[in-house]
C-alpha cells in the first residue's frame, strides 16, 4: 500500500526567467509541484488545469500592478489559497506595501510579501507559516 501524500502544488509566477527557474529548482528540491507562469494571463489560463496549494506571485510583470490584479483573480476563484507575493517595486520605485494588517491584506490580497531579492529560506518560512 502507497501512503505517500500527493505533493502539495505551488503556482510560481514571474516574469524573469532566470528567477522563475531558479525557485522552481528550490521548491522542487523542498518536495513541491510546481507550475510556473510568466505572466498574469498565462498564469489564470492555468487555474483551469490545475488548483494549486499555494501562490508565488510577482507584483510587476507585463504591467507594473499585474501581480496585484493576479492576486485578486486568485483569490475570487481560491478564498482560502495563502499567496506570497514577491517584488523589487521597493528598490525600484521607494514605494513600499505591506501585508502587516488585515486591511493590507485585504487590498493586496496576498498573506506575505517578500522584496526581492529574496533567500530561498525566507521564501521557506513563509510557506512553512501558510500551508498546514
Amino acid at each position: 500500500m502507497n501512503t505517500t501524500q500527493p505533493k502539495k502544488i505551488v503556482l510560481l509566477v514571474d516574469d524573469d526567467p532566470d528567477y522563475l527557474l531558479q525557485e522552481k529548482i528550490y521548491l522542487e528540491k523542498a518536495g513541491f509541484e510546481v507550475v510556473t507562469a510568466v505572466n498574469q494571463h498565462e498564469a489564470e489560463a492555468l487555474l483551469s488545469q490545475c488548483e494549486p496549494n499555494l501562490a508565488v506571485v510577482d507584483l510587476m510583470m507585463e504591467t507594473p500592478d499585474a501581480g496585484f490584479t493576479l492576486c485578486y483573480h486568485l483569490r475570487k476563484r481560491y478564498p482560502q489559497l495563502p499567496v506570497i507575493m514577491v517584488t523589487a517595486v521597493n528598490q525600484e520605485t521607494g514605494m513600499e506595501f505591506a501585508t502587516a494588517t488585515a486591511d493590507e491584506r485585504s487590498w493586496i490580497k496576498a498573506d506575505a510579501m517578500l522584496a526581492k531579492p529574496i533567500r530561498f529560506e525566507q521564501l521557506q518560512r513563509e510557506i512553512d507559516r501558510l500551508l498546514p
